[in-house]
């Protein structure tokens, strides 16, 4: 359960930091370091921008306040 905390954490920040297109990064750079034999640490980035979507998508669907 810490581990998926940490990657939410971080995959919030990854998201507020680069915007949306950190999610497509991820992707890429998991699917290299599969290529390279990384399949571990391509997993964890597969993890976080998985992560990084799920929150981008809650964000996506927050309802607007208008004052």
């Amino acid at each position: 359960m810490a581990r998926q905390r940490i990657t939410d954490k971080l995959a919030r920040k990854m998201l507020a930091d680069q915007g949306v297109r950190i999610i497509w990064k991820l992707h890429e750079d998991a699917a290299t370091l599969y290529w390279v034999g990384n399949s571990v640490a391509a997993d964890t980035f597969v993890k976080i921008a998985d992560a990084a979507e799920r929150e981008w998508l809650r964000q996506q669907s927050a309802p607007l306040t208008v004052w």
